[in-house]
């Protein structure tokens, strides 16, 4: 059972899911205590049976926290993914809003006010997502429009060389990455969505273990008559890596990871596939 109860005083939760990331969590969680908030918040982190030790870390490393409630630790009796993760965070979640964030992410200052001041001042917006980028300062693609149903075709085989204005228009290599814009959906890796809006949704969709329960969320959130806007003023560095798709179709056949990305798609186009979406355009 969701807890729909809001503190009146506390503005934001911070989820971070765990799977065998320990140390990366250990630094996440440093990150956003040295950023000294003004805002009151909690983090949330949650472990999906990693059994990685990132009990002990957060017990010897941030043993004050966990006492003020500012830290709360959960858990989970089995590793049902990312969406399932972030939904049992959320059940404990106290926050107006709620930031998902990958323990492999960087925020950079200001960027949490920003994403909080924006949802603050356009009610009707329901998820809002900061600028992404690598480690080396290059702009990392994290907003996107819906995908059409052949674009895994075209991204892990060899076509995707003479396909690239499809592959362009997915990921709006077009348009300025400095514009502030209503987008499809945004990557997971860090969204900030209103706590309401999520239980009212029933949370992430745990039919996606890995892979398209950022893109479903999106579209659910589209769906019901809210909005999805990416917010450039907010910065933040991702340490990612494309982890099923290696440029070689057949190679790619051996990973888990791709076999649970194709699976994530298949459930996605076919959830979708009758269903479609009337945007509402906001007074801007």
């Amino acid at each position: 059972m969701v807890n729909k109860k809001i503190s009146k005083i506390m503005k934001l939760s911070i989820i971070i899911v765990n799977y065998k990331t320990k140390n990366l969590v250990k630094q996440c969680i440093k990150n956003i205590e040295n950023l000294h908030l003004a805002l009151a918040y909690e983090i949330i982190v949650v472990d999906n049976a990693s059994h990685d030790g990132i009990d002990k870390i957060v017990n010897e490393y941030f043993l004050a926290l966990r006492q003020s409630d500012k830290l709360k630790f959960i858990v989970a009796e089995k590793n049902k993914g990312m969406g399932a993760g972030n939904n049992l965070g959320l059940q404990k979640a106290l926050g107006e809003y709620i930031l998902i964030l990958n323990p492999d992410v960087v925020v950079l200052e200001n960027s949490i006010d920003e994403l909080v001041s924006f949802l603050d001042h356009k009610p009707m917006i329901g998820c809002v997502a900061p600028q992404l980028f690598y480690p080396n300062q290059k702009h990392q693609f994290s907003r996107y429009h819906f995908p059409k149903f052949y674009l895994p075709a075209l991204i892990r085989t060899g076509l995707k060389n003479i396909s690239s204005r499809v592959i362009a228009e997915y990921t709006m290599a077009g348009t300025s990455f400095n514009t502030t814009e209503p987008i499809d959906w945004a990557r997971g890796s860090a969204m900030m969505v209103r706590a309401e809006l999520l239980r009212k949704l029933g949370g992430f969709d745990e039919g996606f273990f890995m892979y398209l329960e950022d893109t479903d969320l999106c579209r659910r959130i589209w769906q019901i008559g809210y909005e999805v806007w990416y917010v450039p003023s907010s910065k933040m560095l991702h340490y990612y890596a494309h982890e099923t798709n290696s440029g070689v179709w057949i190679r790619d056949l051996g990973n888990k990871l791709t076999w649970i990305h194709i699976k994530s798609w298949l459930r996605f186009f076919w959830k979708w596939k009758k269903q479609k979406i009337e945007k509402i355009k906001l007074d801007r």
